[in-house]
């Protein structure tokens, strides 16, 4: 069998192996200090690794914006004594998978390899961590996609709207600044200004990491050892958090196009707050349902003014906010606006029904166990709740407290965190009938 044909069938079989959230996870802390979470499972020849590190494009320089999203895009362009082509091939030899992203709040860094072939691939992924080339050729090729990038966001009334959105809610804050650069910063990039975004990224003092399938405690703590020991004990210090600011109303950008795109919002609720949960169930009963959802039914099933709508709680590192989206022909833009805020007073006036919350907690803890359908999910499950302060028992607890929510807290909640008010709408578009009020 070929090596990519072997690993896809380790994807699949792993895809079986964890049909619910009942899963044991072991805390294993290396010598130097770093602790991860494990899952293992011997039952195949195959393991998922997770690492993740803190602060993501929000760690930029002053004036060099755009920085840690290139260097991320170039940590596959060749590493040690590899150049970009000899990289490839090493990692195709290997019958292994890397892939890297960043984010406003983090750099992910994954990794997927079989067992005979661990020890090689975790050396390959040291020298990606700890010797990458960034050679000029490799920057000036992943720049030149990088900018093209931007270029099409330039043309994107979705792309247009966000970049809008977060300006106005958080100025010149690293939240309230393209995380991918502009065309002018990315443009300016030097190698240097790479290796200065590398070190200020990955540093010990805010890696996660997980890992799980056939991989023992003793052999994750090595590997631990061998990818982080030499790395920096800290990088660049972690920016402010700020207040977001929701002025509410419309704000319109003008764009050429038939059907408007619309981002709204209002400050939402930070993970740790104890009124969390009963905020989530509350979302899943307005916007975050699908087709169950109020959103869904009162702007699509009874009106027709759009095909689909969402929103969603995001709570950051560094601010919380309410989010949603949908788009809208410029003819029923206006209508959908002031459905979508009638609803937001409505929620926050007369809360939920008894029925809209049982078939909520319905939803919510019987979709939770299909989240954990492989290996590489559950890795990716595991660092991101220790990046979120959640304790190692969460995957057994959670829909207890899911399930603890009450009538009476989630009206409670919708009194106090819906707030028609703030709620801030900005359309990109030529929405008719529909006036800017900021």
């Amino acid at each position: 069998m070929k090596p990519f044909a072997l690993i896809a069938t380790a994807l699949a079989a792993l895809t079986l192996a964890f049909p619910a959230a009942a899963i044991e996870i072991q805390e294993v802390e290396s010598e130097s200090g770093v602790k991860a979470w494990l899952v293992e499972d011997h039952s195949i020849p195959f393991a998922a690794l997770e690492l993740r590190f803190r602060g993501g494009t929000s760690l930029d320089a002053e004036g060099k914006r755009g920085a840690i999203n290139l260097m991320t895009g170039l940590l596959e362009e060749g590493a040690g004594e590899l150049s970009a082509q000899d990289y490839a091939r090493a990692l195709e030899s290997l019958a292994a998978s890397f892939s890297h992203s960043a984010g406003r709040d983090s750099v992910s860094i994954s990794a997927r390899f079989l067992s005979e072939n661990r020890d090689e691939a975790v050396e390959l992924l040291r020298q990606t961590l700890q010797e990458p080339r960034f050679d000029q050729d490799a920057l000036d090729r992943v720049r030149a996609q990088v900018l093209a990038g931007l270029r099409s966001e330039e043309k994107d009334p979705n792309d247009i709207a966000g970049k809008t959105f977060a300006t106005m809610t958080f100025g010149d804050h690293p939240y309230g600044t393209p995380e991918n650069g502009t065309q002018e910063t990315v443009a300016a990039l030097s190698r240097q200004d790479i290796f200065d975004a590398h070190e200020r990224v990955f540093a010990r003092d805010r890696v996660y990491v997980s890992a799980v399938g056939d991989i023992t405690p003793e052999a994750l703590s090595q590997i631990m050892e061998d990818l982080l020991a030499d790395l920096p004990e800290t990088g660049a210090p972690l920016p402010a958090e700020i207040d977001p600011s929701f002025t509410g109303g419309v704000h319109i950008v003008d764009f050429d196009t038939p059907q408007s795109v619309a981002l709204f919002g209002q400050p939402g609720m930070e993970r740790e707050d104890e009124d969390f949960f009963a905020a989530y169930v509350l979302n899943h009963v307005l916007g975050g349902g699908s087709f169950e959802s109020r959103l869904m039914n009162e702007v699509r099933e009874e009106r027709g003014l759009t095909y689909g709508i969402n929103s969603y709680l995001l709570p950051r590192d560094l601010a919380a906010t309410y989010l949603g989206s949908f788009a809208s022909a410029n003819g029923k833009m206006a209508e959908a606006v002031e459905v979508v805020t009638e609803e937001w007073r409505k929620i926050a006036s007369t809360g939920v029904t008894a029925e809209e919350l049982q078939d909520a907690k319905t939803y919510l803890t019987g979709a939770y166990p299909l989240r954990f359908d492989g290996n590489a999910r559950i890795a990716s499950i595991l660092v991101g709740m220790q990046i979120d302060g959640l304790p190692i028992d969460y995957v057994d607890t959670r829909n207890d407290k899911i399930n603890a929510v009450s009538l009476e807290d989630v009206n409670r909640v919708a009194a106090e965190l819906y707030d028609p008010a703030q709620l801030q709408f900005v359309i990109v578009g030529r929405p008719e009938g529909l006036q800017p009020t900021q």
